[in-house]
């Protein structure tokens, strides 16, 4: 059995942009690991791990086309290497199922956004319109109060 992969020192995104930024980077490599794909950067006599925004870890990408993107579009480079020595597809344990859900009820928040901003454009047209005119504090609370005592003398 091959031995666990070492995790290389890391970086974190902010650091990464400062040197793309100086054009002080000297290479990078996407990264086979167990569960996805990392990315080293190579900058001076230093070699790091593109870490993940809000974790101590190394940033892995489940397909290794993300990961290249990554270092295409961010990083800025066409020319960089590829070491899948330790790609382990299946290692990772990492599965969102709850991915499909997450986006159902995204698109239920933007749909129901979408119905109130609808409601209150209708209302206010209709008040520009005085097909529905504005009520009083004080109308509302006595229509209100009327309104209540019915319906306590109906319940009992």
């Amino acid at each position: 059995m091959d031995k666990p992969a070492k995790t290389p020192d890391l970086i974190d995104s902010k650091a990464v942009k400062e040197l793309v930024a100086a054009r002080a980077l000297r290479g990078a490599t996407v990264l086979g690991r167990p569960g996805g794909w990392g990315v080293l950067v190579r900058y001076g006599n230093a070699e790091r791990a593109v870490a993940g925004q809000k974790s101590r870890r190394m940033r892995l990408w489940r397909h290794a086309d993300s990961a290249i993107g990554f270092v295409r579009s961010e990083l800025g480079m066409d020319r960089f290497d590829v070491d899948a020595q330790d790609y382990r597809p299946d290692e990772s344990g990492r599965r969102r199922p709850d991915a499909s859900e997450r986006l159902k009820r995204q698109q239920a928040v933007i749909e129901h956004d979408r119905w109130f901003r609808s409601q209150v454009q209708d209302a206010m047209n209709a008040i520009t319109e005085g097909t529905n005119p504005l009520v009083a504090e004080d109308d509302l609370a006595k229509r209100l109060g009327s309104l209540r005592e019915t319906l306590k003398r109906k319940a009992g």
